[in-house]
């Protein structure tokens, strides 16, 4: 099942007597059968084993992770589309994989242009044609135009002059100029400027440089800048907003897009939350993560909003690097019995936690293994709303809302997915076939240690091959074994990029 019209969908969600009763426009703007509200949590660098609900050796309390599984479905086949951060978010917010754009590997960085093209359909954009409000509240990490008035060096980990630009003026091409009716957040919590930004200007003007000592690329600073009050702010913030929406436009549906700054580096959790966890700094930096959505579902639940709300909890790539030394430091394993890391192309750097909670439409304590990728937001939501998409939107996108409502499925989702590393590495995933075009999955440097608590043997191929359902870690590769299989993974990838689309034509 690949697509799910109006009606369908009504009568999957248990209204098929309103369906039956309402044209889709009423329906859409009736108080008591009105589109639901959208929340979609984003964490940053969280991996897959981080959380209680799916790691039981967990040296890290999720209480709240944990309550939204039981409350809802927990995918454990979802992925990221790339290993590292621009990319994903791209994918979430266009449907599209970020390699087709012009970054072709690695991240934005500092100062860098907006990454989303002009005219572009965004998830934000097409949601507000059907009536939501819609706010993005915390990490953008997709570029702006940023205001410079003095022309100056703007390398990577330059220290950029605050008088090099005019803080007085707008900052365009970011969240309000790409379906976002609100905006608030840091842009990058290690990147400068050190500066909440609310819509399309800062609060304030970053006129003193970041100390060398604090965390973080060197660049404008605001006096008195924090780096341990950003997840507090964005997360109080986030709350406020869902209460002050649901006071001021009851009848009207929204859609929060809530990228978290943790519990990617600068890793700085408050007072309250050291100490927390079993798995060091790092770990208690999570445990308030896991605090930051129960914040969020608190307000959800103050203004009699959860029955109607879609909550959609990810992250966008695997844990950092140093997840080897936790590892060896407090037996806390993020990417679980995973291989790899953020930046990989192995399993481990884009495999990812995810769940869904939606009271009546989604079964509660439930499961599936259903291959999906982050990308699928934007069709799912398209057929939620029963949008048509266009031929030039959501490429690499399918409705994943069969696997959301538990619908026993005949056939796979998806033909086929595409992984991509930071350094611009392909992998292709179809049934449960992974096939890594390149020497090694490692954009990292797997630590030897690791290598033989996990039996990694070296090879002398031109590409790795696994068989997931027999080898989820990723350790034998029969990529000599199994030619016919390198063959057609290997045609359908360069099918998928010459096309310019993966996902069936709308």
């Amino acid at each position: 099942m690949r697509n799910v019209n109006r009606r369908s969908f009504l009568k999957m969600a248990g209204w098929g007597t309103v369906a039956a009763a309402l044209p889709w426009e009423a329906w859409s703007t009736d108080a008591k059968h009105r589109l639901p509200n959208v929340v979609f949590i984003l964490a940053d660098d969280m991996g897959y084993g981080d959380l209680g609900c799916q790691n039981p050796d967990s040296k890290i309390p999720t209480p709240n992770l944990d309550r939204l599984a039981g409350e809802g479905l927990r995918c454990t086949d979802a992925h990221a589309p790339a290993s590292v951060c621009s990319p994903t978010r791209y994918g979430i917010l266009t449907g599209r994989y970020c390699w087709r754009s012009r970054l072709k590997s690695s991240v934005l960085w500092s100062w860098d242009p907006p990454l989303i093209e002009q005219g572009r359909l965004t998830a934000p954009a097409m949601l507000k044609k059907h009536g939501y409000h819609t706010a993005c509240i915390g990490k953008w990490h997709l570029g702006w135009n940023w205001p410079f008035i003095k022309d100056v060096d703007k390398a990577r980990n330059k220290a950029v002059p605050s008088d090099a630009l005019d803080w007085s003026q707008p900052i365009t091409g970011g969240p309000t100029a790409l379906g976002f009716d609100y905006y608030f957040g840091d842009d990058v919590p290690n990147f400068p400027p050190y500066v909440f930004i609310e819509n399309d200007h800062t609060l304030g003007a970053p006129t003193e440089q970041k100390p060398g000592a604090m965390f973080g690329s060197p660049g404008p600073m605001l006096p008195g800048w924090k780096l341990e009050a950003v997840m507090p702010a964005i997360t109080r913030k986030a709350a406020e907003w869902i209460e002050n929406t649901a006071k001021q436009s009851p009848d009207q549906p929204f859609f929060l897009y809530f990228p978290l700054t943790a519990p990617h580096t600068p890793i700085v959790p408050t007072e309250e939350f050291k100490g927390k966890s079993q798995a060091g700094e790092w770990g208690d930096y999570v445990v308030e993560v896991d605090w930051a959505i129960g914040e969020v579902l608190q307000a959800l639940e103050r203004n009699g909003l959860p029955e109607n709300t879609l909550v959609i909890f990810t992250a966008d790539n695997g844990p950092e690097n140093f997840a080897y030394e936790r590892a060896k430091n407090y037996h806390h394993y993020s990417m679980a019995n995973l291989r790899g890391v953020k930046r990989d192309t192995w399993e481990g750097g884009h495999r990812v936690p995810f769940l869904a909670r939606w009271p009546q439409h989604i079964k509660p304590a439930t499961t599936s293994s259903e291959t999906i990728c982050l990308t699928d937001f934007m069709a799912t939501i398209a057929a939620i709303t029963g949008t048509k998409l266009p031929e030039d939107a959501a490429e690499d996108s399918y409705n994943v809302l069969p696997v959301l409502l538990g619908e026993k499925l005949d056939t796979p989702i998806r033909e086929a997915t595409v992984h991509h590393s930071c350094s611009g590495k392909f992998a292709i995933r179809k049934g449960n076939w992974v096939l890594i075009d390149a020497p090694f999955g490692d954009d990292n440097k797997e630590p030897d240690w690791f290598k033989k608590e996990r039996g990694y043997e070296p090879h002398q191929q031109p590409g790795e091959l696994f068989d997931l359902s027999q080898d989820i870690s990723e350790r034998k590769n029969v990529y000599a074994e199994h030619p016919d299989i390198v063959a057609n993974l290997k045609a359908l990838l360069e099918k998928y990029k010459t096309e310019g689309r993966s996902a069936p034509k709308p």
